[in-house]
């Protein structure tokens, strides 16, 4: 039999926090970019190496007190995505 083809995890993700963040709070987030959304949420993007760093991410936002909307995994050779490396506004 023979094994099933491992899929490649994804490297870069986009979380999306209600609330716009405060810039200062891009320190607690490392090489990641924060983003103001015209909706009003404030987008994290950026390469996250493995699952157990996505996991610390994930405990991060939580202990920051803000709602999570959403975790996206994206593929950064899709040319329908926005940049992952816009500035902060």
């Amino acid at each position: 039999m023979t094994p099933a083809p491992r899929r490649q995890a994804p490297t870069h993700y986009t979380l999306r926090v209600d609330g716009h963040l405060d810039h200062h709070w891009s320190t607690r987030f490392s090489d990641l970019t924060l983003t103001h959304e015209p909706d009003g949420t404030t987008s994290i993007s950026g390469h996250v190496s493995d699952q157990s760093e996505l996991h610390g991410l994930l405990t991060k936002v939580r202990d920051l007190g803000v709602t999570l909307i959403s975790v996206a995994a994206i593929d950064p050779s899709d040319s329908n995505q926005e940049s992952l490396q816009r500035p902060p506004h």
